[in-house]
């Protein structure tokens, strides 16, 4: 395989590759997001990257009601009532 026209190349340790800096960064691959890998009929493999970068809590801003609790009094220590 011709090394001209390579963007980088990193070496596999195991069951794993290192994917260098500087395509994470130009990809915006973070901690979470996914690789999906496709082998094309010539032999090239084609990556998509999968951004995860929403969880649980990403969009909540907070109780905004009128209701205020005393936790402590209110609930018991796994936050039932």
């Amino acid at each position: 395989m011709s090394s001209e026209g390579v963007d980088a190349e990193s070496k596999v340790s195991g069951n794993q590759a290192n994917i260098p800096a500087h395509i994470r960064r130009e990809l915006d691959i973070d901690d979470g997001d996914r690789l999906r890998w496709h082998v094309e009929d010539d032999g090239t493999i084609r990556v998509r990257v999968l951004q995860q970068r929403s969880g649980t809590f990403d969009e909540f801003g907070g109780y905004d009601g009128d209701r205020t609790t005393a936790v402590e009094d209110e609930h018991d220590g796994w936050g039932v009532e």
